[in-house]
């Protein structure tokens, strides 16, 4: 064997050897511990079974180079010490339950709870250390070494945020101890491989995107500003409200994330600038108290006016005591719903440093929060008053304490039963003997139980009912801030699995609103427009464009424009559909009234003009014209006058069949009637001659015959046409937007283009042929009558085609009418009007026709 490893063995066995003496003398000491130091940052207070609380008060500690000095200020308390001092209602909340759990005789009878209070403030290493100094003992931080012979502690309470609980759960999970977080529901304490023995008491939070979001559908928000911590937490809930928002066509205006080097990288100015320019008046505020630190002395010096803020309980910006709070009046805030807890005010109120000397988190809050001292003899420059004997925690500033029990005490206060109630199961099934001689093995079997103390637990299936998730209610409360620091919080609506209920009269909005707030990127488009996005902007911000022609919508914000039916019209508006009105051109009219008036007018001047020419039939203007010819173009125009009437009033099947066929027929007698006059004219100077043989053509026979020819003509076609595609009566919905037009339809639109057709060709010839006897001798200027009465008759329904084919609704019927009358009229004055005139005003005129003939005609009897 070499020299070297001789030197180590012997080496080993004088350190073994050391040990053991060290060890058996320190076991022979009278004292508890020699290692005890002379100041301790903690309060103990003795029992069976002894709980660990790591707690935080205040902001920071108020030194850097030896952090346990500063736990407790020995100089007077200043403002600045007062920060997060609302945080000790924490301690008071587990001392609560601890009291109340030793008077219970059923949870755990003839058991004693003691508890280990330190204070880590927020601080990581402040945290590393309080866990050593509660695994040593109430001593000197030695890691595996105990100065605590019996070994009562068995669980740890503590953790007010994510990263503080990771600091001191890498060291408590060594020893397998079983870590209750109370602060916020924090994925990164919720990985069991990593952290088996870290639980989390407070709930998920898994309900408040949705609850957020029905709180910006009842107030309108659509376009919001989100403020959020930089942690996983975070992120969750950005993702599932984001997914929320874009299901109800909610948008983010502005995002912005509060991360731990926020003040570092100066980007308090440049986020609230951003803020406060951004066109969302509501912000929400996610994250807690501790991520979100930074944040509330930048808003102190960069108040977001103008701005609503909407934020939950997890950030509690009261625990800061400066005058900046003032900028949170009208906050909205979303708090989990608790009930109260029994007692809690009245042990507050019994709760006095007189009474509880030892209690050192007491008395330093005592001091702060009155204002005075409870020590003798500091230094004399120190000018505090005594405290007074008669004052409680009742007389204490809102800012300071809250009588109520907050989330994170109610936290706190579950955390401490959940620990007794698994205790009370192992002792229900073991006897207290056997627990008590291995409490370390007591903490482990902690384990188990513990394991579904969060209701959102369901990756254990042994939880069974244990792990129903418990549904999640909010409750909506409005901060109000009066001066002297004086605020309180009102609930003014609440969140349910059953529905959202808020009372806006009980809301005081901040100042800069007179009225509830609006956040929108675009006002909203009315009943009678549709939204159109805009070019690569998110989808709340649009513009409005009113809906088309024949279209409406009766919402606001629609998308689409809806088309009302056949037998209804869009309003003014285009917000509504209104029923149609059915019409047709009614004698009640003022256009209607006014073609029957004008029909019957010159239904009874062609019946007066044909009375004159009956009257004076003998005379040589008369016979000169043949009679006969002229009583039948007289009484055919009064039948075309008259069969205006079968096209005004309200449409049936008979007027249907009838009005083309009767209108066409009578004016086809009428315009065969002036073609068979044309021709007589023309003949009768052509027969002149001696032995013509155009004699015979003059008669009666002839001119009849040919009116029969061309009218039997038009009655084969009309028949051709009632035969094959008769006119119906039809409905035109489309014509005029408001109503509904009752119309005959013409049924087969070729064969009533014939028949007018047929019309039109009867006419061009009667005026081909009257234009070439346009040169016979004045003495007989009846042709140059009929060749203007024909250019008027060609003239009229030449126009018409065109408007008819341009008019819609029933202006079709008052064109048709309107011809009608227009062209009768025109033949009736061309043809007519200079005889009556001559008849009637001029009659020598009316002897020296008859000369003239005489004298022209004196070898012919023929009456022209």
């Amino acid at each position: 064997m070499s020299l070297g490893k001789l030197w180590l063995l012997f080496s080993r066995g004088f350190l073994v050897l050391f040990l053991q003496f060290s060890l058996s003398e320190y076991q022979n000491v009278q004292h508890s511990c020699l290692l005890e130091r002379e100041y301790s940052p903690m309060f103990y207070k003795d029992g069976d079974l002894v709980i660990g609380a790591l707690l935080s008060m205040f902001d920071y500690p108020f030194g850097s180079q030896n952090l346990l000095q500063f736990t407790f200020p020995p100089l007077p308390p200043t403002m600045e010490s007062r920060k997060m001092l609302k945080y000790y209602q924490h301690f008071l909340a587990f001392q609560f339950a601890v009291d109340e759990i030793n008077k219970d005789t059923f949870l755990l009878p003839n058991i004693t709870l003691g508890y280990h209070l330190l204070n880590n403030f927020h601080d990581s290493n402040i945290a590393v250390e309080s866990s050593l100094i509660w695994l040593s003992g109430r001593g000197r931080t030695i890691p595996n070494y105990s100065c605590d012979r019996q070994k009562k502690s068995v669980a740890v309470i503590g953790g007010i945020s994510g990263p503080l609980s990771l600091s001191f759960a890498n060291i408590l999970g060594l020893y397998k101890v079983p870590q209750i977080i109370y602060g916020p529901f924090d994925p990164l304490l919720d990985d069991k491989v990593e952290l088996p023995h870290v639980y989390q008491v407070a709930s998920r939070d898994s309900t408040l995107p949705l609850a957020m979001i029905k709180l910006m559908l009842h107030f309108g928000w659509t376009w919001v500003g989100l403020i959020l911590s930089d942690d996983m937490r975070a992120e969750i809930f950005f993702r599932d409200v984001k997914e929320e928002m874009i299901k109800n066509n909610v948008c983010v205006a502005i995002k912005e994330i509060i991360s731990q080097d926020w003040l570092k990288l100066s980007g308090e100015s440049t986020t609230l600038s951003k803020i406060l320019l951004s066109s969302s008046n509501v912000i929400f505020i996610y994250g807690d108290t501790n991520s979100l630190q930074k944040l509330f002395p930048a808003m102190d010096y960069f108040p977001l006016y103008e701005k609503l803020l909407v934020t939950t309980s997890s950030w509690d910006f009261t625990v800061h005591s400066d005058k900046g709070i003032s900028n949170f009046h009208g906050t909205i805030i979303f708090s989990h719903t608790k009930t109260e807890v029994p007692g809690f005010t009245d042990f507050l109120k019994a709760m006095n440093p007189i009474k509880n000397p030892e209690d050192i988190f007491l008395k330093t809050f005592w001091e702060l929060a009155f204002s005075c001292t409870l020590s003798e003899g500091r230094p004399e420059e120190i000018t505090l008053s005594s405290c007074l004997k008669d004052n409680s925690l009742n007389d204490v500033e809102p800012i300071f304490l809250d009588m109520i029990m907050s989330d994170l005490s109610s936290n706190v206060y579950n955390a401490v039963y959940a620990v007794a109630r698994a205790l009370h199961e192992i002792l229900h099934t073991q006897s207290k003997e056997t627990v008590f001689g291995e409490i370390p093995a007591l903490s482990w079997k902690l384990h188990h139980l513990l394991k579904c103390i969060n209701p959102g637990n369901t990756s254990d299936e042994t939880c069974g009912e244990r792990t129903k998730m418990a549904a999640e209610t909010y409750d909506i409360l409005n901060f109000r801030y009066f001066p002297d620091f004086i605020n309180t919080l009102v609930k003014v609506g609440e969140v349910t699995p059953e529905g959202f209920s808020i009372d806006e009269e009980y809301i005081d909005w901040p100042e800069d609103f007179s009225q509830t707030p609006t956040s929108i990127c675009s006002v909203s488009c009315g009943p009678g427009f549709r939204k159109t996005a805009r070019k690569n902007e998110p989808i709340c911000c649009f513009d409005c464009i009113p809906c088309p022609y024949g279209e409406i919508s009766n919402r606001t914000d629609s998308r689409e424009c809806l088309k009302c039916p056949e037998d209804q019209y869009p309003s003014r508006e285009r917000d509504q559909c209104l029923p149609k009105t059915v019409t047709f051109l009614a004698y009640e009219d003022p256009l209607g009234m006014t073609l029957a008036c004008a029909a019957l007018c010159f239904s009874i001047l062609t019946a007066l003009v044909l009375g004159v020419f009956v009257k004076h039939r003998d005379t040589p203007i008369v016979k000169a014209n043949n009679r006969s010819l002229s009583y039948m173009l007289l009484v055919s125009l009064t039948l075309c006058f008259l069969c205006s009437f079968l096209f005004i009033g309200r449409p049936t099947t008979a007027t249907c069949l009838l009005r083309q066929t009767t209108f066409v027929v009578v004016f086809t007698v009428a315009i065969a009637s002036i073609l068979a006059k044309t021709i007589t004219v023309v003949l009768a100077f052509r027969a002149t001659k001696p032995g013509s043989r155009l004699r015979r053509w003059l008669g009666s026979t002839a001119s009849f015959s040919l009116i029969f020819m061309c009218t039997l003509i038009q009655m084969c076609l009309c028949g051709i046409w009632l035969g094959t595609c008769p006119p119906f009566l039809d409905t035109d919905v489309h014509s005029e937007p408001d109503h509904i037009i009752i119309e005959c339809n013409e049924g087969s639109i070729i064969a009533f283009y014939c028949v007018l057709g047929y019309v039109g060709l009867l006419a061009l010839g009667s005026f081909m042929v009257a234009f070439l006897a346009r040169n016979l001798p004045d003495t007989f200027n009846e042709a140059k009558f009929l060749t203007f009465s024909m250019l008027v008759f060609c003239s009229v329904w030449i126009s018409f085609l065109p408007t008819y084919q341009s008019t819609k609704g029933k202006s079709v019927v008052a064109v048709e009418v309107f011809s009608i009358l227009a062209s009768g009229a025109g033949v009736l004055s061309c043809i007519f009007a200079p005889k009556c005139y001559v008849i009637l005003w001029r009659p020598e005129r009316n002897t020296g026709y008859h000369h003239a003939l005489e004298k022209t005609y004196s070898s012919s009897s023929i009456e022209i």
